[in-house]
């Protein structure tokens, strides 16, 4: 498939108008690019034909891998190339904009290479948005993980984000908090436009979460939801790659960072060293009370553990898991508010970010 030229795309854009524009940012994404075009373009129907009333757009950001290549040879996916961002955009919203630009749809939705998406997922989601007169729609996808520790440390993220961004009182018009994930990120054009877009939030590196708190700013409604019915996302390939990107998200995501990460430093010490403490009591002191006492606050915080762990709608196995990675996932949150305190610039996906 040849790239279109950006002048004739925007010709085309003012012939027609479509019901959707789905736009895939990409940057040296070879691994997972085709499955996710693969699920998308199994959308089209007879009644929601890609083409005639929806359209695909990757915007490639620079890719070095064959990214790009693999997108252009699938049939009826538009690519286009993302100029290089200016002085105080970050890489991703730059390709964002860039493409909305392109754009033809009512509806954009900005998703990832990383997700699948279920068959009918597309129309249902606008469906669902139309029913509840909502600008903005997002959906936190299945999570795709592998590896014990991966299973335990997501659940534990995933379960401290249902906790600050509830999804009851990110739709509650009336509430302050805002939330939406870039995986599955659905919004009405022209509220896209009127809040300012990426444009708005060129500089950030949670640009989703910062475009859904634009538009509750404006008054906008917005609906969250976990939807294991409509998207699945898989996690990097490896472990390191994976808490290379928590160590940036996390003080973004959690303005109590620090206390977040010596609170569960402090849970480790009580799900792990109060039942040596029961057995140290039982062979020398011998104080049957003390035991029962130390075993039913240490049942206490079991469950209280794993209530919360549930909320992050991950599989009971991996729940279970949860409490082992504890250790990582306090380290974690510490070394994200360090690097925030300490150091002005970071690095992601080859570019460096002044923060």
């Amino acid at each position: 498939m040849e790239t279109k030229s950006n002048q004739s795309i925007s010709v085309e854009r003012d012939l027609a108008k479509l019901l959707l524009s789905v736009i895939i940012p990409v940057r040296n994404e070879a691994e997972s690019i085709c499955d996710c075009l693969a699920s998308l373009t199994r959308q089209s129907e007879e009644d929601f034909s890609l083409g005639r009333d929806w359209e695909l757009i990757v915007v490639d950001d620079a890719s070095t891998d064959a990214t790009r290549q693999i997108a252009m040879e699938i049939a009826g996916v538009t690519v286009l190339e993302s100029p290089a961002p200016a002085a105080g955009w970050t890489g991703k919203t730059n390709a964002l904009w860039f493409a909305a630009q392109q754009a033809r749809g009512k509806w954009l939705l900005f998703t990832d290479a990383s997700t699948l998406h279920e068959i009918g997922d597309l129309r249902r989601a606008i469906h669902e948005a139309e029913r509840y007169k909502v600008a903005l729609l997002s959906y936190n996808p299945r999570q795709l993980v592998r590896g014990f520790l991966q299973r335990a440390l997501m659940t534990l993220i995933f379960a401290d984000l249902a906790q600050v961004y509830p999804p009851r009182l990110v739709n509650l018009p009336d509430s302050r908090v805002a939330a939406a994930d870039g995986r599955f990120l659905l919004i009405r054009r022209d509220v896209y436009q009127r809040i300012g877009g990426h444009k708005a939030v060129q500089g950030s590196l949670m640009e989703d979460v910062e475009l859904a708190q634009r538009c509750k700013q404006s008054r906008e409604a917005l609906r969250l939801r976990f939807a294991p019915d409509a998207v699945s996302a898989r996690t990097v390939r490896s472990l390191g790659a994976m808490c290379e990107a928590w160590r940036k998200n996390l003080v973004l995501l959690f303005p109590d960072a620090l206390s977040r990460g010596l609170w569960r430093l402090f849970q480790t010490a009580l799900l792990f060293g109060l039942p040596l403490l029961a057995a140290w009591l039982y062979l020398t002191v011998a104080r049957t009370p003390v035991i029962w006492a130390v075993g039913l606050w240490w049942a206490w915080r079991v469950r209280i553990h794993y209530a919360n762990a549930a909320k992050a709608h991950f599989p009971v196995a991996d729940t279970l898991l949860s409490p082992l990675a504890l250790p990582l996932y306090s380290w974690l949150l510490l070394d994200s508010w360090m690097r925030k305190r300490l150091r002005r610039k970071m690095t992601w996906k080859g570019r460096e970010y002044t923060r």
